[in-house]
């Protein structure tokens, strides 16, 4: 069976996870924001969920149509063969969200999907009482300027979660974005790669996933998994595929912080990870930073101010880092905050910056280009 699939993303990284997704084989995508949209199998399903770095969820888009009025929305809903999808005891979670859109109640609009849903599967299973106590398929309604589009997420818990972050430092990066991070400096394993301002260690962590050609999703499950109508030996062979695309390349990541309890929470973190031997944590200072070798790359992601009392302590960090990196003989560094006088305070204007959210707090990722070591 084919599957329109969504691939959910932070917005700003959605032209990423389509990279991800061509790498992977795919074609025929479609990028709007904060999501890629393409065609695919159960077995695509479960490599999507196993491999994307920078997806928040893959869902199945199982319905979409113009809804100005609730009876428009029931029965739109109602006409979608929901027993083809969900098992007569499976529990249905039902998610909403409405913009601009007549119908702008999601509690109401929630409700009378889940009536819809419930009267479709009483037509294909042919009874009219529904127990609720197998595996759950969260339903979400979508409404944005009257069009009605309903999904069913495959993933479970978001794709964020690896496994490796039960602790995190005060204000986390997420894991999928820390990883578009990674992948939009084009580091490579034959370069040195430090994060000075390492925190709980996601940045360096990714790094360290990437590099070894780690699928993410890896060590934990998803809600597919469970599904009756789906197979489970498919995701138990796209399992098996990624342990087997592990290589063996031998690099070193630098990863430092001056906070020494938020780094013995980052070596567990890597230990969790199964990359604990890639990164060397230590504590140190930005301002005592330095290398002899050359074509390093620089990926961090340093406080940007955000509290009260804060902000002359960030703007006397910038104006740190900027000299401490300038020292740095033809290294790239990649800095996101959202902090505005950034680069002033720095001393230098970016090559290129991109505009990124890291939760809801408006961010640009600073590029600053060094060479690039000579090929071999």
């Amino acid at each position: 069976m084919t599957y329109e699939i969504i691939a959910t993303t932070t917005f700003g990284i959605e032209s990423i996870a389509a990279l991800e997704l061509k790498n992977l084989g795919y074609d025929n995508l479609k990028v709007e924001n904060g999501r890629v949209i393409f065609s695919g199998t159960e077995e695509d399903i479960a490599r999507c969920n196993m491999w994307l770095r920078t997806a928040d969820r893959i869902l199945i888009r199982v319905g979409c149509f113009k809804a100005q009025t609730f009876e428009e929305l029931f029965q739109g809903t109602k006409a979608i063969e929901w027993g083809d999808f969900i098992p007569k005891n499976g529990f249905m979670h039902i998610l909403g969200k409405s913009v601009k859109s007549t119908l702008f109640s999601v509690p109401d609009c929630q409700s009378i999907v889940k009536k819809a849903v419930v009267e479709a599967m009483k037509r294909k299973y042919k009874i009219n009482w529904f127990e609720e106590d197998g595996p759950e398929y969260k339903i979400e309604i979508s409404l944005l300027k009257d069009m009605a589009e309903l999904t069913i997420d495959t993933s479970g818990t978001a794709l964020h979660k690896r496994g490796y972050r039960e602790i995190a430092g005060e204000a986390p990066l997420k894991e999928t974005l820390a990883a578009a991070l990674v992948l939009l400096s084009r580091w490579q394993p034959s370069r040195i790669l430090s994060d000075p301002l390492c925190g709980s260690g996601t940045i360096p962590i990714e790094a360290a996933l990437i590099g070894k050609n780690i699928a993410p999703g890896i060590n934990r499950e998803f809600a597919g998994e469970a599904w009756p109508n789906f197979n489970k030996s498919i995701w138990d062979k796209v399992r098996d595929e990624a342990r087997s695309s592990i290589n063996n390349e031998e690099f070193r990541i630098l990863a430092s912080d001056i906070n020494g309890s938020v780094l013995k929470t980052a070596r567990e973190n890597a230990l969790k990870a199964g990359v604990s031997d890639l990164i060397a944590f230590q504590k140190l200072d930005v301002k005592d930073f330095s290398s002899q070798k050359k074509y390093g790359c620089i990926i961090c992601n340093p406080p940007y101010g955000e509290r009260l009392g804060e902000k002359k302590q960030v703007e006397e960090l910038y104006k740190t880092m900027g000299k401490v990196f300038s020292n740095l003989n033809e290294w790239s560094y990649f800095i996101l905050t959202s902090y505005d006088e950034f680069q002033n305070l720095f001393g230098r204007k970016a090559d290129k910056n991109r505009k990124l959210y890291n939760g809801r707090i408006q961010c640009y990722y600073y590029e600053y280009f060094g060479e690039l070591p000579p090929r071999k």
